[in-house]
């Protein structure tokens, strides 16, 4: 029995003790890798592609790579420099897609926003004026209006059905449009008309800014893409010579190769800092 009564009053003292020792909680806003490329993915429309297909793609694409420079330049450092630079090639073709679409997108945002204050002017409640975009809306984007609507016809609850539209969407204007649209659900506005005009506005506003600085600065960025291919093309070229080819094999040839590469990554890096715009953030609950 005193065994038992100690045991107990261990047990009672450690919980004691465990209760000052609370866990950190996650920093707040904190994207995860997996998170940043699944929203990639969703807006390059692959959203049944994964983070480790997208990854499994990387690494198959650079075997292959180097596979094909073995058998055309029997040199081993120059593949592997071939190899090291497709790794990323679906990553780029993701992303480049994905800006596409954003960039088609930003169009067509100001016409979402004003389908939704007409619906809202005609009478229509709010969840009924964003369902009925699956039928009125932008073609791009009335699928995810029409899960948004099957959605909410099937649990009735508003939030979830914003949240998971935001998730199909993962676009950062959607998110703007998303909180306002619960923003005003929630607290019960009655200037939702106004707040959509003005939401309309700097939307078109914002999407003619943005459209404008890209086009200023693309050369920059195509300027540092001819910069960084240009060695690798002529070094692609001189690598189907047999001497060539076996000249990089040593020990100068393979520090020339990674100095080239460094220096390359590093121009790529500074210049498309240069000529980055700010990047449109998305909105985290």
């Amino acid at each position: 029995m005193g065994v038992v009564a100690g045991l107990l009053l261990g047990v009672g003292l450690f919980c004691v003790w465990w209760s000052f020792w609370a866990p950190t909680p996650p920093p707040a806003g904190r994207v995860t890798w997996q998170a940043r490329t699944r929203d990639v993915l969703v807006q390059a429309g692959a959203p049944s592609v994964t983070p480790a297909m997208l990854v499994g793609a990387c690494v198959a694409l650079g075997a292959v790579t180097l596979l094909l420079g073995l058998a055309i330049t029997r040199s081993p450092a120059i593949s592997c420099c071939f190899a090291l630079l497709a790794v990323p090639g679906p990553v780029v073709l993701v992303r480049s897609r994905a800006r596409t679409r954003r960039r088609a997108l930003r169009e067509a945002w100001p016409e979402v926003v004003d389908h939704l204050a007409s619906g809202v002017r005609a009478g229509l409640s709010l969840p009924e004026a964003v369902a009925q975009l699956a039928r009125h809306g932008p073609a791009e984007l009335r699928e995810p209006f029409a899960r948004f609507a099957h959605d909410y016809r099937a649990g009735g609850r508003f939030n979830d059905a914003l949240d998971a539209l935001k998730e199909r969407l993962a676009d950062p204007v959607a998110d703007r449009i998303v909180e306002a649209l619960r923003l005003t659900r929630d607290v019960g506005g009655q200037d939702l008309g106004r707040l959509l005009r003005t939401l309309s506005g700097f939307l078109r506003e914002d999407a003619a800014t943005r459209g404008e600085l890209e086009a200023r600065q693309s050369w920059t960025v195509n300027g540092a893409r001819v910069a960084v291919a240009g060695p690798w093309v002529v070094l692609a070229l001189l690598s189907t010579r047999p001497g060539t080819a076996q000249a990089y094999d040593t020990p100068a040839g393979i520090v020339v190769l990674v100095a080239g590469g460094a220096c390359a990554l590093v121009a790529y890096r500074v210049m498309l800092r240069i000529g980055r715009l700010p990047a449109e953030r998305r909105v985290l609950r």
